[in-house]
């Protein structure tokens, strides 16, 4: 079975690595095209393109998707089926080239958490499993018939890096059960409007806004969205008037008489801010201009305007 695999971060790679492990025909990879980063602005390759070339693959890095030249390349590796982990949304005349069709590793449970941001919404609404599931990409976003699925506990303290790799080792193993599976016909396609689900949730795409904590929200809730947004986009509040980016905290419920976003700390070992319903203590934290640190470090250095 020719494949064509497409794909760009490290959850991408650990997909790759799993076909070629067990085998299978990769006979290329479309990946980002490289871009400059840093204050050097050098190329900066992606991690897929990284692996690919080390293992002898050849790779294409399509500034569009339509561009007839890169169509005709796609054309010219005569793919059974098509692979996509963490790429791009791909135009029609893209996912339907190969006879097999083209499937995509998604990071939920379908139908729930289509989008661009599964891992993150998971964790930020408190969810205790996730997982991963291949299906057959169509028109309409995370849509396609369902192939095969993988459920993954989320732990309380599991923030979404933790589950990003969690993830990423069960989309590589179900990805290959799956190709396995169509290869011997043991795979029936289910449409997803053929799942019972009642209230579906979305991952739409996370923005700074929705980084911001709003101390008036009760401590599980704030709690939840700082596991859910680290380490990155990284949630957010102030102090002093900078941006302080909080990528562990622990949560604490009590009763108090403090105005929620109050701080509290005694200097030396602890900061915490006051929610409706309990306090949020920072654990490890960055400071606008400073490095990552944690907050007895932090506090050693710092003075508190009054």
């Amino acid at each position: 079975m020719r494949i064509v695999f497409m794909g760009t971060p490290d959850f991408a790679v650990a997909s790759l690595k799993a076909l070629l492990d067990a085998g299978e025909n990769v006979v290329a990879v479309i990946t980002a095209p490289d871009k400059p980063a840093g204050r050097g602005q050098k190329l900066n390759q992606s991690a897929v393109k990284v692996f690919a070339e080390a293992n002898g693959l050849p790779v294409l890095q399509p500034e569009k998707l339509r561009d007839p030249s890169f169509i005709e390349d796609l054309k010219s590796y005569q793919a059974d089926l098509q692979v996509v982990v963490a790429f791009r949304m791909l135009p029609e005349l893209v996912w339907n080239m190969p006879p097999m069709g083209t499937i995509n590793v998604h990071a939920s449970l379908l139908p729930q958490y289509r989008g661009a941001a599964p891992i993150n919404h998971a964790v930020i609404n408190g969810e205790k499993e996730s997982g991963v599931t291949t299906f057959l990409l169509q028109h309409e976003i995370d849509t396609g018939n369902i192939l095969l699925a993988t459920k993954v506990d989320i732990n309380e303290t599991d923030n979404a890096g933790i589950l990003h790799d969690k993830l990423m080792l069960a989309g590589a193993e179900t990805l290959v059960r799956t190709i396995d599976g169509l290869r011997n016909n043991s795979i029936k396609p289910v449409p997803q409007e053929n799942l019972s689900i009642e209230n579906l949730k979305h991952a739409p795409k996370i923005f700074k806004e929705d980084c911001l904590i709003n101390w008036k929200n009760t401590t599980e809730s704030i709690y939840n969205l700082t596991r859910g947004l680290s380490p990155y986009p990284t949630a957010f509040t102030y102090l002093n008037n900078k941006v302080l980016k909080i990528f562990e905290a622990e949560k604490e419920l009590t009763n108090h008489s403090s105005e929620a976003g109050s701080i509290l700390s005694d200097g030396k070992s602890f900061l915490k801010y006051a929610t409706i319903d309990g306090y949020l203590n920072l654990k490890i934290i960055q400071i606008e201009g400073k490095k990552r640190m944690e907050i007895n470090d932090f506090l050693k250095g710092y003075r508190f305007e009054k």
